[in-house]
């Protein structure tokens, strides 16, 4: 390993040198990830550690005008399974075990960066912790997570 980061702007115009999570979002991001207005920044596979811009506004207000905590831990959720994500090959997914969010400051609408990282991964389990941050830097939550690195099952088609 590496005593300095190895991180990666990320570029779209070269989605094929990204992992496949990666590959997979800019390709076709999730309704939750468009919703939460995310942007890809940067990665770094190696230690398994992504930085993610979203801008946040009025349809992720609480009816006090600030940013509501499950708009928040969408974020942390995002953001966790995407540097969980970085070691998956195709055909795999991380779904999120468990996350616990702490709410440090108040969020209001603008742009926040977050944060991930994977503390330590198993075979199919990943530890994993985040930031999210005003773009003045300014901490407003941390989580932490248990993240499964599993086979993608299709959806069964629905009964009729």
């Amino acid at each position: 390993m590496h005593d300095t980061p190895m991180r990666t702007t990320i570029d779209p115009a070269n989605a094929k040198d990204y992992p496949p999570n990666i590959q997979a979002i800019l390709k076709r991001r999730a309704p939750t990830s468009e919703w939460l207005a995310q942007q890809l920044l940067e990665i770094d596979t190696e230690t398994g550690w992504v930085k993610i811009a979203y801008d946040l506004g009025e349809a992720h207000h609480n009816r006090f005008g600030a940013i509501h905590g499950g708009s928040i831990a969408a974020v942390m959720d995002d953001v966790l399974s995407t540097a969980a994500g970085l070691q998956a090959q195709w055909g795999e997914i991380a779904p999120t075990l468990e996350m616990k969010v702490s709410y440090l400051n108040q969020a209001h609408s603008g742009r926040h960066m977050a944060e991930a990282r994977v503390m330590k991964r198993g075979r199919q389990i990943v530890f994993l912790e985040a930031t999210l941050s005003r773009e003045d830097g300014k901490v407003i939550a941390t989580s932490s997570s248990t993240i499964m690195i599993a086979p993608l099952k299709k959806a069964n088609a629905p009964q009729t």
